[in-house]
């Protein structure tokens, strides 16, 4: 799948609305579903799969390795499992990630003890300038080599293991990281033990949940069992909870408006943005709750309100990362002194969101300051602007043009978001979905 680039115009405010909507389903689990399945015994099956690019890249990168994977309709993939440490490709074989942090750091996670692999990986423009330093660290611990020596960005040459040893970690706030180690581990011999500091992302835990031979879970501690044979995975992916945040926060801010928006993964470790809304006033409520596939999932109702000032402690960070962005547009719209804390990772994400995040503040009269990992922001109350517009150069970041795309249809500013194509690697549905919500806007 190829997406053409384009351009997005905006300068009109968008009206109240009273909608039923799906969003994308939610692409961590998509991504995750794949390259499990993949190196599971016998077939599994994704249903209703994110089909973005970041998940496209995925399926690419696998077939490439050898992985049969047949498409039985829209969203619905059947994977022929390899079982551990069977990827293969020829010697300096090239990998591309796209723009896909996750898919990098969870593939290079299997590879690193996969036996015999030689492979180019790399990513596009925003990728590439990505840190790796902590995932090359800790494979570097199971035995794979990276070259050229020192260099922590893509591209890169893997060399993996043909002795792989478990290791003992203990997690930070990325569940990228955490769930790399895990997947080194399965193929790893003797154990690797996850100690739980902070609590993210468990959804590779959930999808391994089935295999009691591979994986132990404890409270704060998770075992991997090396060398074990995984039982086939039958997923069906619920919606996108970052993706839908940001359809919240339209509806939050945009007077007289509701909004429901249908089967939602509410996993606890997904949804801090709505936990901490709530906490500051918002009409957010979570109804039909249930679980599937060992994941909690559920119809979020939003309501338009009036919101106090943001407090976000540096916990929310975790449960939260994808969401910052929007999460300062909601508190530039808030009058009143937001602060959030414990943020200094997200200068590392597809671009430095602090930094860029402020120019589009500042772009529109609002005050902010960042220091030590801490941002607040001077928010005030804007219905309308006059004589002001925002512009958005081609950062690479999906989270940053749809920021910027609800602010604009909620203050009616003058917008020339460039491209935004990049959405498409996470929302392929985002402005389909704008636009039946009464959001006018112009490609170019």
């Amino acid at each position: 799948m190829s997406v053409k680039r384009f351009n997005l115009s905006v300068n009109k405010k968008i009206p109240p609305f009273s909608k039923t909507i799906k969003v994308d389903t939610d692409k961590s689990i998509s991504i995750r579903s794949f390259l499990i399945g993949s190196i599971c015994q016998n077939i599994s099956y994704a249903k209703n799969v994110l089909e973005s690019e970041d998940v496209i890249s995925t399926i690419k990168c696998l077939k490439k390795l050898g992985v049969k994977i047949v498409k039985l309709k829209t969203g619905y993939y059947k994977i022929y499992g390899k079982g551990l440490g069977s990827f293969y490709g020829k010697e300096n074989f090239e990998l591309n990630f796209g723009n896909s942090g996750t898919l990098a750091r969870l593939l290079i996670g299997i590879l690193s003890t996969t036996k015999g692999i030689k492979v180019k990986l790399k990513g596009d423009k925003s990728l590439n300038k990505r840190n790796m330093r902590q995932l090359i660290d800790l494979m570097s611990e199971f035995g794979a080599e990276f070259l050229p020596k020192k260099k922590y960005n893509f591209p890169l040459k893997l060399i993996s293991t043909d002795l792989p040893i478990g290791i003992n970690y203990e997690t930070g706030v990325s569940a990228q990281l955490k769930s790399a180690v895990m997947l080194a581990g399965l193929n790893s011999y003797g154990n690797t033990q996850v100690f739980i500091k902070k609590k993210s992302r468990d959804h590779t835990e959930n999808m391994l949940r089935g295999n009691s031979q591979s994986i132990k879970l404890e409270k704060n501690k998770i075992l991997i069992f090396g060398k074990k044979n995984l039982n086939p995975i039958n997923i069906d992916v619920p919606g996108d909870p970052s993706s839908a945040a940001f359809f919240t926060a339209l509806t939050l801010l945009n007077k007289k408006s509701y909004l429901k928006i249908k089967n939602i993964c509410l996993n606890k470790t997904r949804i801090g943005f709505y936990q901490l809304l709530k906490k500051r006033g918002a009409k957010i409520k979570f109804q039909n709750m249930r679980k599937k596939n060992n994941e909690m999932r559920g119809d979020l109702i939003v309501k338009s309100c009036k919101l106090k000032p943001i407090n976000s402690s540096k916990r929310y960070y975790v449960n939260s990362t994808d969401e910052y962005p929007i999460l300062f547009i909601i508190a530039a719209l808030t009058e009143g002194v937001s602060v959030f804390k414990g943020i200094d990772d997200l200068k590392n994400k597809e671009s430095d969101r602090i930094k860029e995040m402020q120019k589009i503040l500042k772009q529109i009269g609002v005050k902010s300051r960042a220091s030590n990992g801490e941002v607040k922001i001077y928010g005030k109350k804007i219905t309308s602007i006059k004589n002001k517009g925002i512009f958005v150069e081609n950062l690479g970041d999906h989270r940053i043009c749809m920021s910027a795309f609800v602010l604009s249809v909620l203050i009616g500013a003058k917008t020339r978001i460039k491209n935004f194509e990049t959405v498409f690697t996470s929302s392929p549905s985002f402005l389909k979905i704008m636009g039946n919500l009464g959001a006018k806007f112009e490609k170019n």
